[in-house]
């Protein structure tokens, strides 16, 4: 039985890092996706052991013309028939340029059927005020932005991209009006905001997403919840892979809708009613649940791990931080019915 029988037939191309325990770029991407009944080629930009996170990590990362290489070799195997492709953290600005070359191909090969394919791209550059990539990755991927249907950076991404510090409501509206002035994308998704507002408490974040009218204006809504105590790993990938998904159903939800040019809703559309807000009530309240239920169950980890450690590697600073970082991987195997079926408890409201 389909695990999504509302949905259709889907295929992915999923562009992200691989680590070999753990989950984080496409451990995340592959099983939340499958795991929503859809088919999904995995393209892994980099192989490691664990994230880095763990601050030591073993293994390799893919160059640019093994990218190309690859998605060669599945052209010439006529397994390039893609629906939808998700593209994350990718090594360098060749690299990039290597991702966004397959994506222009994808997009020209459909030309000709409106809403055939759509590209989410999550433009992984830093967080928290640094750039933890190459400078040169900053142009490579606004060179790609006016390529996707939907982006996803956090706020310090969005802030490279548009070039507007976000401070306030205000500077964010500014902010993603700019993303589509610029770059002409048509939907944005800023995917952690927190800055002091009447309505943000200081121990919320919210998600802030707009789809362009036919004018080019920003249709503006905001998401509120609150915040979890805990320090993740890879909840970016895995707030990229359920929107996939989600705004694929979302559409489809809509007669029509999967026929029109970036599954952008007409004019007359309320934000509300707009795809994009349906599908981030969804995406939070999987996301919220497995945080929570991962959260909660992070003491038995810690717990199993220490009991095959010595007391010395228990007493070692370094070794510590291992069990901590184990014990906050994501928990999405057990928590599959999260991902499937959550309770949506945040709700949209226009801006």
């Amino acid at each position: 039985m389909s695990a999504n029988p509302s949905m259709p037939a889907t295929r992915v191309l999923a562009v992200a890092s691989h680590v070999v325990s753990g989950y984080v770029g496409n451990k995340i991407a592959v099983f939340v996706l499958q795991s929503l009944g859809c088919d999904v080629a995995a393209l892994n930009t980099v192989q490691f052991s664990n994230h880095t996170g763990y601050r030591q990590w073993t293994g390799t990362k893919v160059s640019a013309q093994e990218i190309t290489d690859l998605y060669n070799g599945l052209r010439q195997s006529y397994l390039d028939d893609f629906d939808m492709m998700l593209s994350g953290y990718i090594p360098g600005a060749e690299a990039v340029v290597a991702v966004g070359a397959i994506a222009k191909e994808l997009k020209e090969k459909n030309r000709g059927t409106p809403g055939k394919f759509f590209w989410v791209l999550d433009p992984v550059m830093g967080d928290n005020g640094k750039i933890y990539v190459a400078e040169d990755v900053v142009p490579a991927y606004k060179s790609l932005v006016p390529y996707a249907d939907l982006i996803l950076p956090n706020q310090f991404e969005a802030e490279l991209l548009s070039e507007v510090k976000i401070v306030d409501m205000e500077s964010l509206n500014q902010a993603i009006q700019a993303l589509h002035d610029k770059y002409h994308i048509p939907h944005v998704v800023i995917t952690s905001v927190k800055f002091s507002a009447p309505d943000h408490p200081a121990d919320h974040l919210s998600v802030v997403g707009s789809s362009i009218t036919s004018s080019g204006k920003a249709r503006l809504f905001k998401i509120v919840f609150p915040s979890i105590d805990c320090y993740f790993c890879g909840t970016g990938d895995m707030f990229g892979a359920l929107i996939t998904m989600r705004m694929r159903e979302a559409v489809e939800n809509v007669p029509g809708l999967s026929q029109r040019p970036s599954w952008l809703s007409d004019d007359s559309t309320s934000v509300l009613e707009m795809p994009l807000a349906k599908a981030i009530e969804k995406v939070l309240a999987s996301m919220h649940e497995v945080l929570s239920k991962t959260r909660d169950g992070m003491a038995a980890v810690v717990e199993r791990t220490r009991a095959a450690m010595t007391e010395e590697d228990m007493s070692d600073e370094k070794k510590a931080h291992f069990v901590k970082t184990k014990a906050a991987e994501l928990q999405l195997v057990q928590n599959l019915n999260c991902l499937r079926t959550p309770m949506v408890e945040f709700k949209s409201k226009a801006i």
